[in-house]
This record gives structure tokens, C-alpha cells and sequence, in this order.
């Protein structure tokens, strides 16, 4: 296979602590929504591949949970998600967001990346600076300079779309020489039904009280094709009240959630979609090692 002279292609993935807007950037740099966004953190559970076909390379970024102390079985499952995607991919993007300060969290991830540093270039990038003054931004990247020995550093706000390219030509050229790693024109290698699930998911998640984003999951049980494609999922919680919480009164927001979920399916999928939800107890099912494998985890 022929590719053009100094073309690169790999993989970059972003880290940080929870909802430092990670899955916004992914989003972000491939121009298509691939990794699910929410007000809540802990949203994202699967390690979605985003793919960025450029002229000179092949940008594949991985989306991964923000590494944080785990106090259930999950939450260990996602640290482990985390530090196995740490050792595979060819850049480590490091984010932290400019509207708040450098703390614990930040330190904790960057003691753990020092143990990859060795192998793997760490590029420092300050997000979200759309919600801070020049100056502040200005502090925040003396900050962050001083945390580690960055290959480079970059200020971004991926809802504006500011110096987003800038940073995508950074991370590309970290990456080896070699041939494009994917068909052109693919987005994403997750399988739909992965999509899916995470559509249902971020739609649930929307205004919901904060109990509710770790003890959620999707599973897309059935797809039919057809003129309009016919989509049934479960959506699993852990408590009856829980349960209250997701279908709301009279079933208004199991309703809202399914509509919001279904135009983000039909959008990526191109085709029309109908879209049947369900909500189940599975009791602690966090803690839970069989139903945390039923449940893809």
C-alpha cells in the first residue's frame, strides 16, 4: 500500500479528571459528535474512537473516562479502561479546564503519567477557555507549565472552536510515519449498537440529580430494519426510586429522553428510527461482577 510522502497516522487520547470537557474536544477535533457530553461527570464509560482524516495523516483519538479514586467495581473497571488506553495510544493529550484551579486531582493523574512519559509525549492543554478573562488564562498555563515537562502546550476552547485545528496539528505530529490506520470517510470504529446505547445514555443524564450518572446503563436489546428502523433498549438503574427519577411523571421524561435520543440516532445513522425504551432495576449492579459483565462492562 502506496500513502503519501510524509503522511503520519495514530493514536491520541485525552486525560483528566472528570468533566474537564474531554469527550467536547474529541467532538471537537473530528467536526462529528462521536463521544457523549454531559453536565455530569463520570459520563463517559467506553473508549470511543474518533477519526480525523487529513490531507497529511490519520488522527485516531480515543475517548476515556476521567481517572478518579474508584469506590465501587465499576469504578475500578474504568480506571483500568483508563491506564490500558495510556499504554496502546501514541500521544497523551492532558487536560485541565482554565476556569478552574490546578488541584489534587490533576497532581494525582500527572504522578500517573509520569509513569508512561518515558514512551509516550504528554501534550498539555488547557480547555474551556471561552469562560475566562486573557489574563487568567495567561496564570493558568504558568500553572499547568510548572506541573511536568510538556511536549507541548496549548489553550483551546472546543464550543468556540478556538486553536482546536492548532492543537489536531500538534498531536499529529507526535505520531509515527505510516499509512492511514482506517477506510476514509469512517468516523468512528465503535459499533452502532455502542452508539446507540451512549445516545439513550447522555439523554437520560440531562437534568438528572446527581445520584443518578454512575448507577445508569444502556443496553441496546434489539434492532430491526426496516422502512423506519425499529430500536428497543433497556435503560438499567439501581433503585425503584431511581426508576421514578428516569420515567418521570406519567412518563413525560422517559418521553423527552427518547426523543432527544432518537434524533441524535437518525442524525448519525441517516434513516428514520422509532425507538422503544424501558426501564429496569438491576439492584447495585456497580458492585455486581455478573451484571456488570451483562451489561458490557
Amino acid at each position: 500500500m502506496t500513502w503519501p510522502e510524509g503522511f503520519r497516522s495514530g493514536f491520541a487520547c485525552f486525560v483528566g479528571r472528570p468533566n474537564v470537557g474531554k469527550s467536547t474536544l474529541t467532538n471537537a477535533i473530528v467536526g462529528q459528535k462521536v463521544a457523549i457530553t454531559s453536565s455530569r461527570p463520570q459520563t463517559t464509560r467506553h473508549a470511543i474512537r474518533g477519526i480525523v482524516h487529513r490531507e497529511d495523516g490519520q488522527l485516531v483519538l480515543v475517548d476515556t473516562p476521567g481517572l478518579h479514586k474508584p469506590r465501587t467495581l465499576l469504578g475500578e473497571r474504568l480506571n483500568d479502561v483508563v491506564r490500558t488506553t495510556w499504554a496502546e495510544v501514541d500521544v497523551i493529550g492532558f487536560c485541565v479546564p482554565a476556569d478552574q484551579a490546578i488541584g489534587p486531582g490533576d497532581k494525582f493523574i500527572i504522578s500517573e503519567l509520569r509513569k508512561v512519559a518515558d514512551r509516550t509525549p504528554v501534550v498539555g492543554v488547557l480547555t474551556k477557555t471561552d469562560l475566562v478573562s486573557r489574563d487568567q488564562i495567561a496564570e493558568r498555563l504558568m500553572a499547568l507549565s510548572q506541573l511536568a515537562e510538556f511536549a507541548e502546550i496549548v489553550p483551546v476552547s472546543a464550543t468556540k472552536g478556538d486553536q482546536v485545528e492548532l492543537l489536531a496539528d500538534l498531536l499529529l505530529a507526535q505520531m509515527p510515519p505510516g499509512p492511514p490506520l482506517y477506510p476514509d470517510g469512517e468516523l468512528s470504529d465503535e459499533p452502532e449498537t455502542t452508539m446507540i446505547a451512549e445516545f439513550v445514555r447522555e439523554a437520560a443524564l440531562e437534568g438528572v440529580r446527581d445520584e443518578l450518572p454512575h448507577s445508569l446503563a444502556v443496553v441496546v436489546e434489539e434492532m430491526i430494519e426496516g422502512k423506519t428502523l425499529q430500536i428497543r433498549a433497556e435503560i438499567f438503574v439501581e433503585r425503584q426510586s431511581q426508576k421514578a427519577i428516569v420515567i418521570g411523571r406519567g412518563g413525560s421524561r422517559l418521553k423527552e429522553v427518547g426523543t432527544q435520543a432518537r434524533e441524535q440516532i437518525e442524525k448519525m445513522l441517516g434513516t428514520k428510527v422509532h425507538l422503544e425504551l424501558f426501564v429496569k432495576v438491576a439492584k447495585d449492579w456497580q458492585r455486581d461482577p455478573r451484571q456488570l459483565r451483562k451489561l458490557g462492562f
